[in-house]
């Protein structure tokens, strides 16, 4: 208990919101990094899993990438990334690999929703007369957004907890206090850092478990018991 005091005492010490490395600065850092990250993969994941959810082709195939994208250590991948591309490409490798760690989950996400939709309710909107697009936007995107959702606080989790490495090649973010503590013995300051990682995270999950929640249609939403949605 006198570890977590000293870790709050640390937390709340006048130094940590001034200079270069002030926790508003690598909170800053911190979510630039999980937003970029997120926004690029949901461009490239949602409209493929969309189009494998709605034609029912290439399911394999996603499911083979996804497990093998998530069977790659992320450090790793980083650390070679920055080899491969420079040290002047820090930024770039570092993103790349948050971007790959990703992808999996909304693309599980984006295609499982679509396939969750009931047959039936696809059938009677091509018989009503529907295009192709119009069944799409209309019908299977709102029905399966909640899944989407889904994916999207999934890969969002991930990759806050894994931007905590981009400390090790210098992009600040809230891993800089653990990974700067560890050799110093600094044990206060990287539980200090770890309880703001875990903050973070649950704070987010939590925003994006109220708009999963927010997106199930109305007309359905009486009937999926809430745990269905967080």
């Amino acid at each position: 208990m006198n570890l977590f005091a000293e870790a709050f005492a640390w937390l709340f010490s006048p130094e940590r919101f001034e200079g270069a490395y002030a926790l508003p600065v690598l909170l800053g850092q911190h979510l630039f990094y999980t937003a970029i990250a997120v926004l690029l993969a949901a461009v490239i994941a949602v409209p493929v899993g969309w189009w494998i959810g709605h034609t029912g082709r290439g399911r394999e195939v996603a499911v083979t990438f996804s497990g093998a994208a998530r069977a790659v250590p992320s450090f790793g991948l980083m650390v070679l990334l920055v080899l491969l591309l420079g040290v002047l490409r820090v930024p770039e490798a570092a993103t790349i690999t948050f971007v790959l760690l990703a992808i999996p989950s909304l693309l599980a996400g984006a295609y499982t929703g679509f396939e969750a939709v009931d047959r039936k309710v696809v059938d009677a909107a091509r018989a009503s007369g529907m295009t192709q697009w119009q069944v799409l936007w209309k019908v299977e995107v709102p029905l399966g957004l909640p899944l989407l959702i889904g994916g999207l606080r999934s890969a969002t989790l991930q990759v806050i907890a894994t931007v905590t490495i981009a400390a090790y090649v210098n992009l600040g973010g809230l891993g800089w206090p653990i990974i700067q503590g560890i050799p110093l013995r600094r044990f206060d300051q990287v539980l200090g850092g770890a309880i703001l990682v875990a903050v973070l995270a649950l704070i987010v999950d939590l925003i994006l478990a109220l708009v999963q929640r927010a997106v199930v249609p109305k007309g359905i939403r009486a009937k999926i018991p809430a745990e269905a949605t967080t």
